[in-house]
């Protein structure tokens, strides 16, 4: 840890390991694969970042068409069909790879116009698709528009994207612009804000205090853009497939009306609540894909500060192999548990706004509402006096079962028994009364934890399970793996200090800068570290405090130069 002005920048261990080499100086028992192209950087990728989230979204219908096992092939027992599941999915991100790979190439021409190309078919394939057969048997004319014009519009920007690529690589080529370096400017940017001294702060509106802050020194990676895109996209083409299944069932259930007049009622009951509930399921899923966005800024920026209280102690130092295996695993798990956390917690809605309906609402609309209110009212009268009767409990004992403060000033009395006979006989009595309040307790418990579990099944970056037990939540430890991989690969701060160290090598070897590292120079060696060694304690101070004190005389001084 080092001091950059009035802050603490915390680097990750081992952080040289993650500094550049120069080209041709790569150990003989480094292995690179050097032939293999890479789609997609899922460490540090920020660049064509929004880009790279189309063309995830351009995939969503053959992910949502494995996603509901409709891709079988072959038939195979019900025992193999995750390795069908596993070929689908190769199929499909073979069908995809151009897109990236032309995306990410370094060959920019080249790669823009084959993926114009290559996106221009698919486009074209699509529309075709869609003209021969545009009807459905439930949305009529427009369900085949309805449905995959998320697909469509990702392809038409990359059609964009492509072109616009085009032309900044050519005007590259004909050195009218310069290529970007590996530091980001939001990173050069966050590094810059760590040096200077904090602003005065500024008043927050409702909506950054409350909801969102946006921040110009942080960025989104591609994989967490791409993530979200293609969640967005396909909790979008499950409501539409939910929404024709509800279509369906309602006209299939025409002819069971007119026969049980209770079957009706409850019909009419179901379907206005699956109808509420999917829209409030929808809107928890889709509230999550941005909170989740929210939740990984705040993260990053905790590791960035060296802060790891927000994680489990055994979470502090994940295993290297497992948080490299997060990096792949973590995009596809994400949108798994989105849209499973949408059907658990729509059946979960469903069934709570059941029973609401045939609690309150019915009752109401029968003409029992009296008998309903007389009902709840007992109930509540009921919590509220096992409520009431536990705060007593703790006032009895604060007032006569413990000793008086040892201070005036203290904010509670010292946990000591006062009044151990009454004290022993308080406990008696109220024993079997806490037997059955207890019981009421543990159901409220268990409800809590159905509840929360089931709120939050969707949210990867929080666990579910309790302390002592987070290493059996494998979705949270992927989100762990994840933004420690991304901590150690995109600090902004060891980033900067790469960047310093090429452009500071880069200067050196410039004419009118050699004399510095030239050793007949006139230029005094000693005379210039003690000028760098001034300049760093200047601007940290605290540093003084550990230096060594220098030794003269046989006795120890410590000098008034810091430089000395």
């Amino acid at each position: 840890m080092f001091e950059l002005s009035h802050r603490k920048v915390q680097l990750p261990p081992k952080s040289w390991l993650l500094l550049p080499r120069a080209a041709g100086h790569r150990r003989p028992d480094q292995q690179e694969l050097l032939f293999v192209h890479r789609p997609l950087d899922f460490v540090g990728t920020f660049s064509n970042r929004w880009s790279f989230g189309f063309a995830f979204g351009a995939t969503a219908n053959k992910v949502m068409f494995l996603f509901s096992e409709g891709y079988q092939p072959l038939r195979v027992p019900k025992w193999a069909q995750a390795i069908v599941l596993l070929i689908g999915a190769t199929e499909v991100g073979l069908s995809y790879f151009p897109f990236f790979a032309c995306l990410s190439t370094e060959f920019q021409i080249t790669g823009s116009v084959l993926g114009f190309f290559y996106t221009f078919t698919w486009f074209v394939i699509m529309i075709t698709n869609i003209v021969q057969c545009p009807h459905g048997q439930v949305m009529g004319d427009y369900e085949k528009i309805i449905f995959y014009w998320p697909s469509l519009f990702c392809l038409f920007f990359l059609l964009g994207r492509f072109a616009l690529m085009f032309v900044k690589a050519l005007r590259v080529h004909l050195k009218m612009d310069q290529e970007n370096h590996f530091l980001e400017v939001h990173q050069a940017q966050h590094v810059k804000r760590l040096v200077r001294k904090p602003p005065e702060k500024a008043q927050k509106s409702w909506f950054q205090r409350k909801v969102y802050e946006w921040d110009p020194c942080f960025q989104f990676p591609g994989r967490m853009i791409g993530t979200s895109a293609l969640a967005l996209i396909c909790l979008y083409i499950i409501l539409d497939q939910r929404f024709e299944e509800l279509v369906d069932s309602s006209n299939g259930s025409e002819v069971l009306v007119s026969a049980v007049l209770q079957l009706k009622e409850f019909i009419n009951v179901t379907q206005g609540v699956w109808i509420f509930t999917t829209f409030a399921a929808s809107l928890t899923c889709v509230s999550y894909v941005f909170h989740i966005l929210a939740c990984y800024r705040k993260h990053m920026k905790r590791l960035w500060a060296g802060k790891k209280h927000f994680l489990p102690l055994r979470s502090h130092e994940p295993a290297s192999s497992q948080s490299v295996v997060t990096i792949a695993r973590y995009s596809g798990w994400q949108i798994a548990y989105i849209l499973w956390g949408y059907l658990i917690i729509h059946v979960v809605q469903f069934l709570f706004g059941v029973m609401i309906m045939y609690s309150f609402v019915l009752p109401i609309q029968h003409g029992q509402g009296l008998e309903m209110a007389k009902g709840l009212g007992i109930g509540i009268l009921t919590v509220g006096i096992a409520t009431g009767l536990m705060i007593v409990q703790i006032k009895i004992a604060a007032r006569f079962f413990l000793q008086p403060k040892i201070l005036p000033d203290d904010k509670q009395k010292p946990l000591a028994l006062n009044n151990r006979k009454a004290f022993h006989n308080f406990n008696y009595f109220l024993f079997f009364y806490n037997v059955l309040l207890g019981l009421g307790a543990c159901l409220f418990r268990l409800l809590c934890s159905v509840v929360l579990g089931t709120w939050l099944i969707a949210r990867i970056d929080r666990t579910i399970m309790q302390k002592g037990y987070e290493a059996a939540d494998m979705g949270f430890n992927t989100w762990v793996g994840m933004i420690f991989m991304d901590h150690y690969h995109t600090n902004p701060t060891l980033l900067s200090f790469c960047h310093i160290l090429l452009a500071e090598k880069k200067l050196h070897k410039s004419t009118k800068y050699y004399s510095f590292n030239n050793r007949s120079a006139r230029v005094s060696t000693r005379a210039r570290t003690r000028w760098l060694l001034l300049y760093i304690l200047l601007n940290n101070p605290r540093l003084t405090e550990l230096r060594k004190p220098n030794m003269q005389s046989g006795a120890s001084a410590v000098p008034q130069n810091p430089c000395v």
